[in-house]
């Protein structure tokens, strides 16, 4: 603001009007000088989200898919529980990591996202909530912001350190640096850049403990390898102060057995870690098959044995493919639809 010459606190005055009020014309910015307003109004344009659908699981989960642009959009899910609420946000269309389990991935790496896509996911959750709670029954507000929708955060660093910081803002969304969390699969380098400049918590897509499993099931780590990993959370540890979550998807016969359990033991055990355990949620052109109940509750009790604090994630959304590692599968067919109507042009 200052640099087209007015004074700095009308940016906290538009902020607080688009954050805290939902007002997104400047001419209803009634605090702000008329002829400021018009020449906001010429030079900039408020472009909220592109809906495509919503989807309401019978769990209550909500899942949107938001368009970006004429070839693009991404899902945004909404997971309700008794007094607070996750969102679940994108932050690329697509994913170039080929997780094994994971749908994004199975299409490949499309884009990134704007910090402004990142954030309107996020603008539009809150309106569209505000809007079901006054229309039919009272929904909680978004109280927790998770990285852990479609594309792996930290290859799109830059714009998601941005996000945080406006999640973490007073004058915008005024979110605890303990209920933004972003999630990766081990992009190293982009750890210890996160663990210096950006405050939000840490949680790592773990799935192994040790490398010939993991080299499989994710492969980025043929790249950056558990020794890596590890001497990189011990960093964000050690800086912050902050414990991390591990999430560990559980796939049958795989990396589910006694062994498998006791090598992420040795490898956690010594850390002040949580570990979360999560149901594998089939994908219909995937062959992996989900681990069983009491060979999840027999890989929890090994960890807990050993003094690892554990959880099992219970399954949210599966049943409108918004579960962990589902997400993809309508922009899969949304992009596939616009290739053939281009085609037939």
């Amino acid at each position: 603001m200052e640099e087209v010459g007015h004074e700095r606190y009308r940016a906290e005055q538009i902020m607080r009007w688009i954050y805290h009020q939902n007002i997104t014309s400047f001419e209803q910015m009634v605090n702000i000088p008329k002829i400021m307003r018009e020449q906001l109004s010429q030079q900039l344009v408020f472009t909220e989200p592109e809906i495509q659908s919503e989807h309401i699981s019978r769990c209550g989960t909500i899942k949107w898919l938001i368009g970006c642009d004429k070839k693009n959009a991404v899902e945004t899910v909404y997971i309700p529980e008794a007094k607070r609420a996750t969102l679940c946000i994108s932050s690329q269309v697509g994913c170039a990591l080929s997780c094994q389990f994971c749908a994004t991935g199975m299409a490949g790496f499309l884009r990134n996202l704007s910090t402004a896509e990142i954030i309107g996911q996020v603008f539009y959750a809150a309106k569209r909530i505000q809007a079901i709670t006054h229309e039919n029954h009272a929904l909680p507000r978004i109280t927790n912001i998770v990285f852990m929708g479609m594309g792996e955060p930290l290859l799109n660093e830059q714009n998601v350190f941005r996000a945080v910081n406006i999640l973490l803002d007073d004058l915008a969304f005024g979110l605890s640096k303990h209920r933004v969390t972003v999630s990766t699969s081990g992009i190293v380098p982009a750890i210890y850049r996160l663990t210096d400049t950006c405050d939000a918590a840490l949680a790592i897509s773990i799935h192994a403990g040790n490398d010939k499993t993991r080299d499989h099931i994710v492969p980025i780590n043929k790249r950056y390898n558990l020794s890596k990993l590890i001497a990189a959370c011990d960093h964000y540890t050690k800086t912050t102060g902050r414990s991390i979550t591990y999430e560990y998807v559980m796939l049958n016969e795989i990396n589910d057995q006694e062994k498998d359990a006791t090598a992420l033991a040795k490898l956690l055990g010594p850390r002040h870690a949580k570990i979360n355990l999560i149901p594998y949620n089939p994908i219909n052109t995937l062959t992996l098959k989900a681990s069983t109940m009491s060979n999840i509750e027999r890989f929890k009790s090994i960890l807990q044995k050993k003094g690892i604090v554990t959880t099992v994630r219970k399954t949210r959304g599966d049943d409108i493919d918004a579960a962990c590692g589902q997400l993809f599968g309508q922009v899969q067919e949304r992009n596939k639809r616009i290739a053939d109507y281009a085609y037939m042009a």
